[in-house]
Formats: structure tokens, sequence, C-alpha cells
């Protein structure tokens, strides 16, 4: 079964500068390969900054459009990745291992498979 794995992470003032980006990269390129090892990789990205969202929201036949996230959080949506388990059990231990789920959280979701 495949899963979605959301990573939050804390909400930050600036955008990580370019060594500390390097200096993280590590950890998460050793679980990408730790997930492929065990041919669980099937997609992952990490996502702009909040400060690039747009919401959009239809309200009685009416398009309005926020700059910005959805909802004030303290974590935001940082990137995912899109896993293969046998389980929801397989799933949370993948998650486990995940770099951002130290600072912050990884929420599992199970995609769908409409059968198309």
């Amino acid at each position: 079964m495949k899963y979605m794995l959301l990573i939050y992470g804390p909400k930050r003032d600036r955008e990580p500068t370019p060594e500390e980006w390097a200096a993280s990269m590590p950890a998460w390129e050793a679980f990408g390969n730790e997930l492929r090892s065990h041919n669980a990789y099937v997609d992952a990205a990490p996502l702009a900054g909040t400060d690039s969202a747009t919401t959009v929201r239809v309200r009685d036949g009416n398009r309005v459009v926020t700059d910005g996230p959805f909802a004030e959080t303290k974590e935001w949506l940082g990137g995912y990745y899109i896993i293969e388990a046998p389980s929801l059990d397989g799933a949370i231990e993948a998650a486990a291992m995940c770099p951002g789920a130290k600072d912050g959280s990884v929420e599992i979701r199970p995609i769908v498979d409409l059968g198309g």
C-alpha cells in the first residue's frame, strides 16, 4: 500500500541559509537511501516556504484567492514522501526514521487506490 508522509516542521522566521540547508542534507539523503534499500521509496520533494503559498476557496460561486497558507499555525508543511509499505506499522516505522520527526512531526496518510 502507498502512504504519504507529510513532514511538518517548526515555523521559522526565515528560510535556511545555504550552509544550514547543506548541513541538513546528509540526514535526508540517508533517509531516502534507507527507503530505497527497502524498495519503499516512491517520490519525495521539499515545498517552498509558506510565504509563497496561495489559498483558493469558492464561496457562493465566488472565487476567493488569498496569499499565504490556509491557517496560521506553529508548524508548516515542508515536504512529503510517498512510500510503499506493507501496513500502517511499516509506514510508522519509516516515519519514525524521518529527520523531520526529530523537531517536527510526520503525518501518515494512506493513498486511496481508485483502481485507475
